[in-house]
């Protein structure tokens, strides 16, 4: 089993970055894929970004490229996704998410573990 507890949500202006980040503690972290998803308000849960065990290798949503950075820290066992250039359409709740295969991974449905969400809050 692995925990997962994210952090750094908060409201701020378009244009403006934030840095969220989840902490993972159970079972050896460096074993898994993390990904990062958003639900805003009557959405459903949407693919942001995916990293590889080793943090080698990333992947986006078009909808952040150039705008999100997805990396990890093994020895921290934790995930970070820094976010530059917000706008108001970011605004939703943000779930980092852990699997062990890296097929599939835009599929919230094929991750096992969930955090709880961190809400970003973009205003224009």
């Amino acid at each position: 089993q692995v925990q997962l507890v994210e952090s750094g949500g908060g409201s701020v202006q378009a244009g403006g970055s934030l840095r969220l980040s989840c902490a993972a503690s159970g079972r050896t972290f460096s074993d898994y894929i993390m990904g990062w998803f958003r639900q805003a308000p009557g959405k459903e849960r949407e693919f942001v970004a995916a990293v590889g065990r080793s943090g080698g290798t990333t992947f986006y949503a078009d909808s952040v490229k150039g705008r999100f950075t997805i990396s990890r820290d093994n020895a921290k066992s934790t995930v970070y996704l820094q976010i530059t250039s917000l706008k108001p359409e970011d605004t939703a709740v943000y779930y980092c998410a852990a699997r062990t295969a890296l097929s599939g991974y835009r599929n919230y449905e094929t991750y096992g573990y969930w955090g709880q969400g961190t809400r970003v809050t973009v205003s224009s």
